[in-house]
């Protein structure tokens, strides 16, 4: 059973709380003292409730079961930890946390340990936590719930924007510090504005290694003109190949569809064009998170790219059926499948793609697009990724005037829907996807 948008509300803020609590606790066990170790200034750590809210979207079907559960709740919360990090440290230059000399680490974001406690916090909150929070707030009058509500997100709202004003301006007089190299007992005399001053020096008791004093130490590495397009794993390659990796998987999926079922069949994500945006994504995902181990052993790999992608499958399922009201795969006719949308056959083809990819297409495609001359690839990059925004807004538009159309009330009720009626019917909806299942 899936929540509702006011459950969910009420997951991050008691969640956010709940894990801000956790993370004072073993704070002060650790120092012998009182830090308040998260991001806001409130006693919320916004990182645990959109883990509970991520949970509570794409993990009730597993309620069930508990190893598969388990599993998708720590990868799912690796993830977001994981791109958290990955997002603080682009600000900053410098890891927030870093686990990189304990063993069982990737990238110095995670543990092994770490992952094993969020997997078990997932089964908590799906089995025990969630059914419990719902059932007090069912006890609770709207007219004193809903209020309190809104205000609590309000305060959280100012807060967060707040603490990334002070973390921005933080940024910039720590630029300016490092080209004057000013000494940092200064600093506390620039920083100009008393509320994001207090939240700066906050954030530097948490965590230590956004101390002035070591970016300064290290100075602001000189950034060397390119002289190749998309070098290494960087933005414009990822843009590059999500929309390569959408062609060829189209394509792929196409023929594999006529030489299994004898049928020519459209296998596009999208209404313009033949891109399957599952397989852009995952391209750009397995790339991302394994680029680093393109050179292990391919077992490893092969392991990897079957976890990753049997979840990443999973994900792309409950969210499509959420958002579109429509299922475009169902598996629950073949063997060791997981509620219809994933199985074991189709995991490890995700996993051999992984090798496949990481071993042969990514090195010819990543040479392919490094030979685009600099100017040419910037500007196909943004071209590219303004027609694909574009050509996913429409195929979103369309879905859900396509869904209406069979579940509510099929008479246009305005210019847009009049508009998508005409260009978007029933006939070229079903051609494009065949496959699509309306569901309530």
């Amino acid at each position: 059973m899936y929540n509702t948008l006011y459950e969910l509300l009420w997951f991050f803020l008691l969640y956010s709380f709940a894990g801000w609590c956790a993370g004072v606790i073993v704070a002060a066990l650790r120092k012998h003292t009182f830090v308040n170790t998260g991001f806001l200034t409130l006693p919320f750590c916004p990182i645990y409730g959109v883990a509970a809210v991520v949970f509570s979207i794409f993990l009730p079907e597993l309620r069930d079961r508990l190893f598969f559960l388990f599993l998708a709740g720590a990868v799912l919360s690796a993830f977001l930890v994981f791109v958290t990090g990955f997002v603080l440290e682009r600000i900053f230059h410098r890891k927030w946390w870093d686990y990189t000399r304990y063993r069982f680490q990737f990238e110095g974001y995670i543990t092994l340990p770490h992952l094993i406690i969020w997997g078990l916090l997932a089964v908590l909150c799906i089995r025990v936590t969630n059914p419990l929070i719902c059932s007090l707030l069912s006890l609770l009058p709207s007219r004193i719930a809903r209020p309190a509500l809104l205000i609590l997100l309000v305060l959280v709202g100012i807060d967060l924007l707040v603490s990334l004003i002070s973390v921005l301006q933080l940024r910039l007089r720590l630029r300016r510090l490092t080209a004057l190299q000013e000494d940092f007992r200064n600093l506390s005399t620039q920083f100009g504005n008393a509320i994001t001053g207090r939240v700066q020096r906050r954030m530097m008791r948490a965590y230590p290694n956004l101390a002035p004093e070591k970016l300064l130490h290290q100075g602001t590495p000189a950034k060397a003109v390119p002289t190749v397009f998309a070098l290494g794993c960087c933005f414009h390659k990822l843009v590059w190949l999500f929309v390569i990796a959408a062609f060829l998987g189209d394509i792929i999926e196409t023929i594999f569809c006529r030489l299994t079922a004898g049928v020519w069949m459209s296998r596009s994500s999208l209404v313009w064009g033949p891109f399957s945006v599952v397989w852009g994504l995952g391209a750009v995902l397995l790339t991302a998170v394994l680029y680093k181990y393109k050179d292990k052993n391919d077992r490893y790999i092969f392991l990897a790219g079957t976890v990753l992608g049997g979840v990443y499958e999973y994900v792309c399922s409950v969210f499509t059926e959420l958002v579109f009201g429509t299922i475009f795969w169902d598996y629950s006719h073949l063997p060791f499948n997981l509620g219809g949308r994933i199985n074991l056959l189709f995991c490890f083809f995700w996993g051999i793609a992984a090798v496949f990819w990481l071993k042969g297409a990514y090195p010819l495609l990543s040479r392919l697009i490094e030979r685009i001359p600099i100017r040419v690839g910037k500007v196909g990059t943004w071209v590219l990724l303004a027609f694909m925004v574009v050509n996913m807004a429409v195929s979103s538009l369309a879905l859900a005037r396509y869904t209406q159309r069979h579940l509510e009330n099929p008479s246009p009720t305005t210019f847009l829907s009049q508009l998508l009626d005409e260009r978007f019917p029933d006939e070229r909806m079903e051609h494009i996807y065949p496959n699509a299942k309306q569901v309530d």
